[in-house]
């Protein structure tokens, strides 16, 4: 298997990437797309909305499935995962999406990462899994340590991934979080990890040409059948 790695000019990445997602969408407005937060995928949907309005296309029939989401913090908080999403992108298109996200709010959270395991089985899975690159090599909060075949679970954040909530407002930031698992993810029939930025360069080169094992669960798509890294050529400096 060849994990696909596609670079674009830093200045245009955001547009490549928005322009192919919106293009995915056009073909198959129905499309079921698991998202992630953070700060890489940001300029992206900034983008979609317009592009899709361009092209004529409605999300009233597409279904936008959560990545991760905190514990800890009470809802409507601007740090947690799934008002990031709706600020972002969700409410921003003209016709909102179905949302599956992790109801941590009405349940403890081993029941709400099964009641989101169901919740993806009723709609009958997944067309695209978009991840962000974390600085340790974490895909959704899948953190180093993380079996090939993870389930959807409950997990125990490294730093690094719990500190990104300062910027919204958490501190101290959560320890804790739900994450759609890798062994789900692996088992998607398409991904794509984006990469953007210089701090992401060793953390990429580790993925695509270090061992593939726990302490860089990004590795893991190199056994993936139909995974593609989509780098600005910063992250994609060697």
């Amino acid at each position: 298997m060849t994990l696909r790695v596609e670079v674009f000019a830093s200045a245009d990445w955001a547009d490549r990437v928005a322009g192919r997602l919106a293009e995915r969408i056009a073909a198959d407005p129905s499309m079921r797309l698991c998202l992630p937060t953070g700060s890489t995928p940001l300029p992206v949907y900034e983008r979609l909305p317009a592009l899709l309005r361009e092209r004529d296309v409605s999300t009233a029939e597409a279904t936008v499935v959560l990545l991760d989401e905190y514990l800890g913090l009470p809802a409507g908080h601007p740090a947690r995962c799934d008002a990031t999403l709706r600020r972002a992108l969700l409410d921003r298109f003209d016709a909102a999406p179905a949302f599956v996200r992790f109801e941590v709010d009405e349940l403890d959270p081993a029941a709400a990462c099964q009641a989101f395991s169901a919740a993806l089985d009723r709609i009958g899975g997944l067309d695209l899994v978009l991840l962000g690159l974390g600085t340790n090599g974490h895909l959704g909060m899948n953190e180093p340590g993380s079996p090939v075949d993870a389930p959807t679970r409950p997990v125990e954040l490294a730093p690094e991934t719990a500190s990104a909530a300062r910027g919204y407002g958490a501190d101290p930031p959560p320890t804790r979080g739900v994450t759609f698992g890798m062994g789900p993810i692996m088992a998607a029939p398409e991904v794509w990890l984006l990469a953007t930025g210089e701090r992401k360069a060793a953390v990429l080169q580790r993925a695509l040409n270090g061992p593939i094992d726990p302490d860089c669960p990004a590795s893991y798509l190199r056994l993936h059948p139909n995974a593609a890294i989509l780098a600005d050529d910063d992250a994609a400096r060697a």
